[in-house]
């Protein structure tokens, strides 16, 4: 009989995979990732890695929801406590701790480009598309619409409209950093424009 695994252990070692998947898909693309290449950087077998995730779709899919999951309860867990006001929170989702601009982009970016574009004809990838990019605008139209609702921001523009336009705007550096080289997008210029932007709309001083 073999040994009972404790669902702490089986948690671990998906939280393993996870990270080594990152990796992985960092260095490589979605695209050209393969499930031996998180075999390898995991030090799992393949019985071992397929216990987790039956593809590379499926193993993709947790990585964007396990980043969804702990955007979403950050979120959540400062509207309700609102320590800072609403510029600060959404400077901090927009940039991190720092809350400024910089050349840095999420490592993930052009896989995430990847995976969502080479999907498109796929009902399935394109359900999941729609629904990943409903969570990600109701996160920062629900930001915008609090600040809007207690007079920190104007309401001259409609919160959802605002939050189309960050994404919009995030998706179109995902796509440079995927073809230019860093010196030539020039990530820190547009994001202070970016800034400018959302200070006219939302008129914040």
């Amino acid at each position: 009989m073999s040994p009972k695994v404790s669902n702490e252990h089986i948690k671990q070692r998906r939280a393993k995979i996870l990270e080594a998947a990152a990796i992985v898909f960092k260095k490589h693309g979605y695209v050209q990732t393969t499930m031996k290449h998180v075999m390898d950087e995991a030090n799992v077998s393949r019985g071992g890695l397929y216990q987790y995730f039956s593809n590379k779709e499926e193993l993709y899919e947790a990585i964007l929801e396990e980043t969804l999951t702990q955007e979403i309860h950050k979120t959540k867990e400062w509207l309700e406590e609102k320590n800072s006001t609403y510029w600060n929170f959404l400077l901090l989702q927009l940039f991190g701790q720092d809350r400024q601009p910089n050349n840095e982009m999420d490592p993930l970016a052009p896989s995430n480009l990847e995976f969502f574009i080479t999907g498109r004809n796929e009902p399935r990838r394109r359900d999941y598309s729609k629904e990943r990019y409903r969570s990600g605008l109701y996160l920062y139209t629900d930001i915008i619409k609090a600040g809007q609702e207690c007079g920190e921001f104007s309401n001259t523009y409609d919160s959802e409209i605002i939050a189309r336009t960050i994404i919009t705007f995030i998706d179109g550096l995902a796509l440079g950093h995927a073809i230019l080289p860093k010196e030539d997008l020039k990530i820190k210029e547009q994001s202070i424009m970016l800034i400018e932007y959302l200070k006219m709309a939302l008129k914040v001083k």
